[in-house]
């Protein structure tokens, strides 16, 4: 995308130099959200096995540790996680810096339109999976096989699989906000989505395959929020283009105007 004029080409190193500045400052505030995310870690915990303890018995109720540090690390790594989600704006904020340079004037306007909607869909993708991916998967998986197949679930494997879900479905459904990010910078339009979609579709179905618990009920629920969220973003990309032309159109009319005006008055 070509840069705005009124800016100084930036060159490679520079570039360098302003990444690992915002990584820096990325992790800074990382650490600060992992130390408030350590503190509140406990009832969150608490919230992270509710679909879980739901799915078992009252006298099955418990996550168990076999090592002398898997608790004390799990809180560690659900901090970290804590972290991410809460502090996912700032995070954005300093994606779409390190993108910005790169982008005309008028491009630049629709930040904060692209931070809330990469934070929306991060955290509903996220909490998507907590209310409806949970109750139903584990469910199913703590109740599969024999009767006498009991669970007995650690509390790094249950978190760790709880927290790598939500993650996966919060970036899952950032597609309509990165297919939306290049429908508005003219990269892609709404015919070209339209013709591709069948292979959208395809590599939609093979993602929820790979990354989805090893179900199919899980696989669709997955795959089917994406799919609406993906024909959801083509509606987008059309409705920006539309405007986009719209706006070239008044653009070109206002210069066509005053161009006559200069030329009527250079008549006289």
């Amino acid at each position: 995308m070509a840069q705005d004029q009124t800016e100084k080409p930036m060159a490679f190193f520079d570039h360098l130099d302003e990444l690992r500045a915002r990584g820096m400052r990325m992790l800074y505030v990382f650490v600060a959200g992992f130390i408030g995310g350590y503190l509140v870690s406990n009832p969150v915990m608490t919230w992270l096995r509710a679909p879980l303890f739901a799915a078992l018995p009252q006298e099955k109720r418990f996550l168990y540790f076999t090592s002398l540090f898997e608790n004390f690390m799990t809180h560690l790594k659900i901090a970290g996680y804590l972290s991410i989600f809460a502090l996912s704006p700032y995070f954005f904020y300093e994606i779409w810096g390190f993108i910005a340079p790169g982008l005309k004037k008028n491009e630049k306007k629709i930040v904060v339109p692209f931070i809330a909607a990469a934070t929306f869909f991060f955290i509903g993708g996220a909490l998507f999976a907590y209310y409806v991916l949970f109750p139903v998967g584990f469910k199913y998986f703590v109740q599969y096989g024999m009767p006498t197949d009991v669970p007995l679930l650690t509390i790094d494997a249950y978190y760790s699989t709880a927290l790598k879900l939500m993650l996966l479905f919060g970036l899952g459904f950032e597609l309509p906000v990165f297919i939306s990010l290049l429908g508005a910078l003219g990269i892609v339009d709404a015919p070209t989505l339209r013709a591709h979609r069948r292979n959208a579709i395809i590599g939609i179905t093979l993602a929820s395959a790979m990354f989805a618990p090893p179900d199919a009920v899980s696989m669709l629920i997955l795959m089917a929020p994406l799919l609406i969220l993906f024909e959801a973003s083509i509606f987008v990309v059309d409705w920006l283009g539309a405007k986009r032309k719209k706006t070239a159109a008044e653009a070109a009319s206002e210069a066509t105007s005053v161009e006559k005006g200069i030329i009527g008055k250079s008549d006289y």
